[in-house]
């Protein structure tokens, strides 16, 4: 991890706070997601197997639902892009609505493209890439066929 990281026990329990008051509010948060779009990410732990959840922003962007690797703009990704990586399958819950998704990590060309209208939509996502060396992954949440 890197310095001033927290823990992945520290990080597990707020994404499973996060998550309940999720489930519990249709979708809404309050804390540092307030009035954010949030979804609740489901992803199999590439070496547990496990599900794991995971709360992220996301974005809709040319009919394109995308999620952000950023981790705050640490020098290592996330765990849910190591998981997604390693098996595309999730499932995504907007509100009430959950389903079945496949992730597509967007190639350069389309990331950067993409991560443009992103960071002009939320100047934060520029402020983590600019901590960072590393390119922070841009997934797009297909519909499961």
């Amino acid at each position: 991890m890197s310095e001033g990281m927290p823990d992945t026990e520290t990080i597990k329990a707020f994404n499973n706070t996060v998550a309940d008051e999720f489930r519990a509010n249709d979708g809404k948060v309050g804390g540092q997601f307030e009035g954010a779009d949030l979804l609740l990410l489901t992803t199999t732990g590439a070496k547990s197997g496990e599900p794991r959840v995971s709360p992220l922003a996301y974005f809709r962007i040319d009919g394109k639902l995308l999620i952000i690797g950023s981790f705050a703009g640490s020098d290592v990704n996330p765990a849910w892009v190591h998981n997604l990586r390693a098996n595309p399958a999730a499932r995504a819950e907007i509100g009430n609505d959950s389903s079945d998704v496949t992730a597509r990590e967007l190639p350069s060309d389309e990331r950067d493209e993409l991560f443009t209208q992103i960071t002009a939509a939320a100047p934060g996502f520029a402020e983590y890439q600019a901590k960072t060396t590393r390119v922070i992954p841009v997934f797009e949440l297909q519909p499961a066929s």
